[in-house]
């Protein structure tokens, strides 16, 4: 059997990058041999910059956000609207609705949808941390922006039921959003169209 030409280190380097989201054995190879061609420019900072994000980034305590500082950013902010809480499946989606500019108030990241067939139950998702901020009686609408996907329909269903008990207004997007659509992947205007003509959950 011949011998790989490639060594361990470098075998590794790939096998790690080909975990990423996007990412084959194929892509993964090509991006190892660019980054050790660019060692300089792209890949010694790239390795500071995975080590300094590893020690300093956290989940904020409040929303969930991801920031070096708790509480995050945004919950910090003053100037943002503590009376609506937007609820996001993961911070993808949070950031997406921030290069909207579609949201002023605050956020709430679940960390993922309903699926019972891949055994995630309520246990499993930030809804105790929502419900306890919506009872707060300066709290007056949580806005469901959820993937229109039947994780996020059931989902959905299920935070309004829990919602109720707290006296809150809950809405959800509306037009712009396709139905099997992620907001990652919309453009801002139609985000931001969404986010205006969003209608009782």
């Amino acid at each position: 059997m011949p011998q790989s030409p490639i060594g361990p280190e470098l075998q590794r380097l790939i096998d790690l990058l080909a975990k990423m989201p996007g990412l084959g054995p194929r892509s993964a190879k090509r991006a190892a041999l660019y980054l050790l061609k660019k060692r300089e420019p792209v890949m010694r900072p790239l390795a500071f910059a995975l080590d300094d994000a590893a020690q300093k980034v956290k989940a904020c305590s409040i929303c969930g956000n991801w920031d070096s500082i708790d509480p995050c950013a945004i919950c910090a902010d003053p100037e943002r609207s503590g009376a609506v809480i937007c609820v996001v499946q993961d911070v993808g989606d949070l950031w997406a609705l921030e290069r909207a500019g579609a949201h002023k108030g605050r956020y709430h990241v679940l960390g993922g949808l309903l699926s019972p067939l891949d055994g995630i139950g309520p246990e499993e998702l930030n809804i105790g941390g929502l419900i306890a901020r919506a009872g707060d009686d300066a709290v007056k609408e949580v806005i469901l922006a959820l993937a229109a996907t039947v994780d996020g329909q059931t989902t959905a269903h299920y935070l309004t039921e829990r919602l109720e008990e707290t006296g809150v207004t809950v809405t959800r997007l509306s037009q712009g959003v396709p139905v099997g659509g992620e907001l990652d992947y919309l453009d801002e205007g139609t985000i931001a169209a969404a986010m205006k003509t969003r209608r009782p959950a």
